[in-house]
């Protein structure tokens, strides 16, 4: 902050008449206004058969990778056969933990829980981390300010008032201690971390899996042709993401239906012909005598039950792409039910023939649906890999959004769900790590190994967001959340510890993938976090400004230049740097900064807010267009357009002082060059031509003004973007010049320009070079 020229405000400002003088102001800290009508936050209220199209379309892209779990699930838990010495106490314990474990996961905790946990539609650990950004001061970068709050998107309905003291506690505990929100931010990354490890053994273990089954009826096959048609399946697979999901969706929903129904009357038709027995297994207390029988050996083959839940993650992190009945309906009246049959089902089975356990799935199909089944279990595992593929898209996105990972190309795949997106460099990424996978482990049994700890760890994270959000945001009792901490601790803990027997095995490899993410998003947020801090630091006071005079010390151009900047407040140093240097600047002004805020979306009607910096005469602006983390933001021709029918409307409305005393944002001192700032809406006309325009113009010197911006639009706008060459200092520590001069150069260089990310067009670019020693 400027000590000379602001004053920072906490919180939003009292109500006070146009008479009334306030303070100077230079960071954008006023209310935004609320925008009426606007209940649901943007999001649209979708009709029946919507629903229903999307729960038909979840089918095929969420629940693909549960749904082939039974293909290995059994054969994971034993891998060295069922000893036939206690074969109804092995078979139904593992059957009762597979039922329990399917019900508290995937159908309580996700279904009825996690997915009200949402961001205004959004899932996935950084909907979660925004969520207890927006209820809790918790801003580990220092970029969000108070009119930021009432943005649409950060209203929830609260509770009487008696229910928030409830919560008050952790509120105060999260805002009070800045290492709390470090570690949140950690636990954010990690669990972003475990979701692209999930997504390159997903394929894999899926593909595999379906594909061995072959060697059922042609056991001379080898192994080596099996991981060659695998890998031809990954290839073939990764290339058709770039289509989007509601395309690869309606492709692959009518064969995962056809799946589930399968293996629905398979399990069904092996129940009555083999061991109706097996349902006593709904009885918990197997579960206890197969832990007595088994001891360690019972503890450690929880790794291969914990895998019936692979895929769990993708209802919570694929919500983006759909919304909450459709995944709550599709799941509680069809895959469930499917699931639970074809386990009970490979049970009844295994009760006569335990030696079959091995290839379990396919050895229990009828003999006349063998090879049926065989094509469609291919298809269903080569279409299984989408929900986690899709999973990947959108938390990546999230995080790119936010600012925790490097710049990429995120393409909006569907113009009628806006979450839907396509990430090339992670498709291509996955897609890679992938085939490496299938060729290094060529077998199911050693990535199920790796498989395990993915999940669990990540279901983890989840469960400790959700209980935050408990507390926090639905203001749960107490006693409740703890309730649901505790059960689900215990379940994925005990879990966690199983598959940590594995590690050697094969589960270090998802833990090494997690260990380079996570490096990658350290970096480039520590990287980030301290070249805003310099910018910040090094800002141009109001004073230097004013003391260049009208013209700025410089020859003024026609035409607008539009300088981008990530400072909400302030002038930054590299515009001083540009006029320092050049002779000559543009004769309008305007500070654009892009701001991504921890909401899933930003309403139109709320994008902009404008002020003006200096005196009239300057013809400098400020403008903040803010966006949420589902938002797609570009500097094409269309934001262009909204940027500057939204400054003409801010000439206007600024000097209207009836309109101001209406929005009760008063005057500005006398003495102070700044004037308060206005929420603009884009609800405006199309375009027209200077004469016609639909504004109101109340004065004389608005519409000079709008004539002078008219023209110098006219001549050109040109785009401003800082060049900077970031540095550690020389008195830096080992480790602050290694993140910065090697891995945060190394990233910068490596990833994508922003102007590539802006779409800002090149024959329009300038840019300025700086260096910052940080």
């Amino acid at each position: 902050m400027e000590g000379t020229d602001m004053e920072e405000s906490h919180g939003p400002p009292p109500r006070i008449s146009s008479s009334k003088k306030l303070g100077r102001m230079d960071s954008l800290e006023r209310d935004a206004g609320k925008v009426t009508g606007m209940e649901n936050h943007g999001r649209k209220i979708l009709t029946r058969a919507v629903i229903l199209r999307l729960a038909f379309q979840t089918i095929g892209v969420v629940y693909g990778d549960i749904g082939t779990s039974p293909l290995y699930v059994f054969s994971s838990t034993f891998p060295g056969g069922i000893s036939r010495d206690h074969l109804k106490t092995n078979v139904l314990g593992v059957l009762s933990l597979i039922i329990y474990t399917l019900t508290l996961s995937p159908l309580i905790k996700y279904v009825f829980v996690v997915l009200r946990a949402n961001d205004n539609g959004e899932g996935g650990a950084f909907a979660l981390y925004s969520l207890i950004c927006r209820n809790a001061n918790v801003d580990v970068m220092g970029k969000r300010h108070p009119e930021d709050k009432n943005l649409s998107a950060y209203k929830l309905d609260l509770p009487n008032q008696g229910r928030i003291r409830r919560g008050i506690w952790i509120k105060n505990f999260l805002e009070g201690h800045k290492a709390v929100h470090v570690v949140l931010l950690m636990i954010t990354f990690f669990g972003t971390c475990m979701v692209i490890g999930d997504g390159t053994l997903t394929p894999s273990i899926s593909v595999l899996s379906a594909v061995q089954g072959i060697q059922v009826q042609v056991p001379n096959l080898s192994q080596s042709v099996i991981v060659v048609v695998s890998i031809v399946i990954l290839i073939c697979l990764f290339s058709v993401q770039r289509f989007g999901t509601d395309k690869v969706g309606f492709m692959f929903a009518p064969v995962l239906t056809i799946w589930f129904a399968m293996i629905a009357m398979i399990g069904l038709y092996n129940l009555i012909h083999h061991d109706h027995g097996v349902l006593a297994a709904f009885n918990p207390k197997y579960i206890f005598d197969y832990f007595k029988t088994n001891k360690r050996e019972g503890f450690i083959s929880l790794g291969g039950v914990v895998l019936c839940i692979t895929g769990t993650e993708a209802m919570f992190a694929d919500l983006g792409h759909f919304s909450v009945p459709s995944i709550q309906i599709a799941f509680t009246t069809y895959v469930y039910p499917s699931l639970l049959l074809a386990y009970i089902g490979q049970a009844a089975y295994l009760m006569e023939h335990p030696e079959d356990v091995g290839r379990a799935f396919y050895k229990s199909v009828p003999k006349p649906l063998y090879w049926p089944m065989f094509v469609v279990a291919v298809l269903a595992a080569i279409i299984a890999s989408q929900a986690m593929i899709s999973a990947v898209f959108q938390i990546i996105k999230q995080a790119e959004a936010l600012g925790c990972f490097p710049r990429i190309k995120v393409v909006h795949t569907s113009k009628n769900f806006v979450g839907q997106v396509y990430i090339p460099e992670m498709n291509w990424f996955l897609m890679c790590a992938c085939v490496l996978i299938t060729a290094a482990f060529r077998d199911t049994t050693t990535i199920g190994n790796a498989y395990g700890i993915c999940v669990v760890m990540d279901m983890a994270v989840t469960t400790t967001f959700t209980t935050i959000i408990m507390v926090l945001i639905w203001k749960t009792q107490l006693f409740l959340a703890l309730l649901y901490l505790l059960v689900y601790w215990s379940v994925e803990f005990t879990y966690f510890s199983a598959v940590v027997y594995k590690f050697k095995d094969g589960g270090w490899l998802p833990l090494l993938f997690a260990a380079l993410f996570l490096t990658v998003m350290v970096i480039w947020f520590s990287g980030n976090s301290k070249r805003y801090k310099y910018e910040l630091d090094n800002k141009i006071s109001m004073d230097w400004i004013t003391g260049l005079g009208s013209n700025l010390g410089v020859s003024r151009v026609r035409g607008v230049g539009l300088v981008y900047t990530e400072l909400a407040q302030g002038i930054p140093s590299i515009f001083s740097h540009y006029i320092t240097n050049l002779p000559a600047m543009h004769s309008v002004i305007m500070f654009v900064t892009i701001k991504n805020l921890p909401v899933s979306n930003v309403l139109s009607e709320e994008r902009f807010l404008f002020r003006r910096v200096g005196s009239k005469e300057f013809r400098m602006y400020r403008c903040i267009a803010r966006y949420g983390y589902k938002d797609c933001h570009r500097g094409d021709t269309q934001f262009e357009e909204d940027l500057f029918k939204s400054l003409a409307e801010f000439i206007s409305i600024e000097d209207d002082g009836k309109q101001m005393e209406a929005r009760h944002l008063g005057e500005a001192d006398t003495d102070s060059c700044s004037v308060a700032i206005y929420p603009v809406s884009l609800q405006l006309s199309p375009p027209q031509a200077p004469e016609e325009s639909a504004i109101a113009i109340p004065g004389s010197g608005v519409v000079e003004e709008l004539g002078f911006l008219e023209e110098s639009r006219k001549a050109g706008v040109v785009y401003l973007l800082g060049d900077n060459d970031v540095r550690a200092r020389e008195d830096s520590s080992f480790i602050n010049k290694f993140v910065v001069d090697y891995g945060y150069a190394f990233l910068r260089k490596n990833f994508r320009e922003s102007t590539l990310i802006l779409n800002i067009p090149h024959t329009r670019l300038l840019k300025v070079g700086m260096v910052y020693f940080i």
